[in-house]
């Protein structure tokens, strides 16, 4: 399964950058991810209970609730907001950031990465620095200030929900969406966010794209690597995103991608390729 997760995370999600900003086009932000991640944890959950799995205990739905917004209105939800300045490409960019972050909270509980990881990290971000520095698209400073943020906020929930007791398998991402979509709700109304009189079809269909294979299937197959393998290679699909959300982009948004871009690309596959191989017996013990 571990592969499949990881084929899942790298393909999927890098393509859900372009779905957001599509879904900009008649969806406000954490609206959008509010209904993207209550659709999806209700599709879900109600899934699991007719499979009759077991409904979390009080202090698992606890833990669900603070990862969930830890990930989905702080990593997720600032995305989404970032992204009504910031073009797809260039956010999958900036949230590349987040292994390194992830490798800071993970060392904060012992868990360092080995020498061999560590190259390969290096190595990844060194790919997102020459991705960065030949992209010819456009950011704001409040974005980018939310797209690092996002990227903090998201591995230290990583970190932190590894090490807690979580709800069972496929539960754990439902009640992290359903909780994450309340708050993410909350958060609209705070900001003065509406809902959109007449979406467009396009809109629509990004926001269904985002809810079945953004958060179902790629949220789904993040939670298992999570409690599976070492941190260095569940986030590894940080350094693949960039290169697949450009690639999207050019294909499906029109954007362009230049020599410099191609060659960051592949500096970011090679970390990841070091990153991967040095996976060993890296099974997490609970």
């Amino acid at each position: 399964m571990v592969p499949v997760a990881l084929v899942a995370l790298y393909l999927v999600w890098g393509s859900t950058y372009l779905g957001i900003r599509f879904a900009l086009e008649s969806w406000p932000p954490f609206w959008l991810a509010s209904i993207r991640f209550a659709l999806a944890g209700s599709l879900m959950f109600a899934w699991l209970r007719l499979r009759v799995d077991a409904v979390p205990s009080r202090r698992k739905w606890r833990n669900a609730a603070i990862t969930g917004v830890l990930l989905l209105l702080g990593g997720n939800g600032l995305v989404c907001y970032a992204e009504q300045s910031v073009g797809s490409g260039i956010a999958a960019v900036a949230v590349a950031s987040m292994p390194l972050f992830a490798t800071i909270f993970n060392g904060m509980y012992g868990e360092w990465p080995n020498r061999r990881e560590v190259v390969g990290l290096g190595i990844g971000f060194a790919g997102v620095v020459i991705l960065n520095l030949g992209s010819t698209l456009s950011g704001s400073p409040a974005g980018a200030i939310a797209l690092v943020s996002a990227a903090a906020l998201w591995a230290l929930g990583s970190s932190w929900s590894r090490r807690q007791d979580m709800p069972a398998g496929p539960m754990n991402t439902a009640a992290q969406m359903l909780c994450a979509s309340v708050a993410l709700a909350l958060t609209a109304q705070l900001t003065g966010e509406h809902l959109p009189a007449h979406p467009s079809l396009h809109a629509n269909t990004a926001l269904l794209y985002l809810a079945l294979f953004g958060s179902i299937i790629g949220f789904s197959s993040y939670v298992y690597l999570l409690r599976n393998v070492r941190p260095a290679l569940a986030t590894s699909y940080a350094y693949v995103n960039p290169p697949v959300a450009v690639l999207f982009g050019v294909m499906l948004g029109g954007e362009h991608v230049g020599p410099v871009d191609l060659a960051g690309m592949a500096v970011i596959l090679l970390g990841v390729g070091i990153v991967i191989l040095t996976r060993g017996r890296g099974r997490v013990k609970h």
